[in-house]
């Protein structure tokens, strides 16, 4: 009888991934001049590539979609030409790697905009926090409500974003829809107060994201596209009057788009700054039932509660993010059933080698 677990094989759209351990998205903005991959980056993946599937860090599809200094893009050529030489690395360690195309809507700065604009948004809602910007923390400002013919150039910008993926060689691509950025601004009704085609109703809040799947897929192709949410995050003041109902219909509409996963983010940790807010209902299991396709759970999960989740049908893989910042050989880790480094929250962001390159495997560390 064939197991189900972390360490079990699995078909993920059109990838044959040797284990259910994926590798979440995380920003470590150590891009290089012209928001290039590195050397280092490359470094970096290779590390991990045991890995079921490594989603790399939220990469700009566009210089408007930027909002974090140092974080790699892919629309330029040596942009293309950077991830290029991070595939190849990873490929022929072995691994699988899909890019996480990002736009992060209001959460940028004109310092981080083409001509100094505005950072653009569904509607002019000005976010708490600060953005992190070449010229360090900076406050947010209030974003322009985009116009309604502007949205197609976005969409379209999604699109090139894809070809350059496909150029670059990744196995597939992960469309950044969670944690209060662009799609996410869109989809959710308290980011997205417009009138027009693009909000009021579920139907029209969830247009933009399902034009942006369609154009992705239209390049690559059914079982290389797969899409992230965060139903019930509160990150960057993100709020929904009706998360189970917004969430189903995104989810039922994506039937359509034979996509290589679902990926949710719903902690089941309470202490994870993702959680959902106190009293909000979860909806990972409501949207397990209604996609039609594989589903990726993340959120504070170890390893005994991905087995579990795995075995009980809750998901068919896990992503683990802070984990594998400090463990490049989580896998093996899981296979010896071995304690886990704790990672240094001070590098996550920024720096060099250090706190990125130098955490290491079970052997070094004993």
């Amino acid at each position: 009888m064939s197991r189900n677990d972390l360490l079990s094989p699995l078909r993920l759209g059109a990838l044959d991934l040797p284990n259910r351990v994926i590798m979440a998205p995380m920003t470590r903005s150590r891009a290089g001049k012209g928001d290039v991959p590195t050397a280092a980056t490359a470094e970096y993946y290779v590390q991990r590539a045991t890995a079921g599937l490594l989603i790399t860090e939220g990469t700009q599809v566009s210089q408007q979609g930027q909002g974090y200094a140092y974080t790699p893009g892919i629309h330029t050529d040596d942009q293309v030409a950077g991830w290029r030489r991070v595939v190849d690395a990873v490929h022929e360690a072995g691994g699988r790697i899909a890019p996480q195309l990002w736009h992060v809507g209001r959460l940028s700065h004109p310092v981080l905009q083409p001509g100094g604009g505005l950072p653009v948004a569904p509607s002019a809602i000005k976010p708490d926090g600060k953005a992190f910007t070449p010229q360090g923390m900076l406050d947010y400002v209030t974003p322009r409500a985009l116009e309604t013919d502007e949205i197609a150039g976005i969409v379209a910008d999604f699109a090139r974003a894809a070809e350059n993926a496909r150029a670059a060689g990744f196995d597939a691509v992960e469309l950044h829809g969670a944690n209060g950025y662009l799609i996410d601004q869109f989809i959710r009704s308290g980011s997205n107060q417009r009138t027009d085609r693009y909000g009021g109703s579920v139907e029209n809040r969830n247009r933009f994201m399902l034009e942006v799947v369609a154009a992705v897929t239209d390049v690559l192709g059914p079982g290389r596209v797969g899409i992230r949410f965060s139903p019930n995050g509160a990150y960057h003041n993100m709020s929904d009057n009706d998360p189970a109902a917004t969430f189903s219909y995104a989810v039922e509409q994506l039937n359509r788009f034979d996509l290589a996963f679902l990926h949710i983010i719903e902690p089941l940790a309470d202490d994870h700054q993702m959680s959902p807010p106190p009293g909000a209902t979860r909806v990972a299991g409501l949207l397990r039932g209604l996609f039609k396709g594989p589903l990726i759970l993340n959120g504070g999960i170890t390893r005994e509660m991905g087995d579990r989740l795995i075995a009980e049908g809750a998901a068919d893989a896990i992503a683990f993010g802070v984990p594998y910042i400090a463990n490049p050989d989580l896998v093996e880790r899981f296979r010896r059933k071995a304690p886990l480094a704790q990672a240094d929250r001070a590098t996550f962001y920024g720096g060099d080698e250090r706190g990125y390159l130098d955490y290491p495997v079970l052997e070094q560390a004993a």
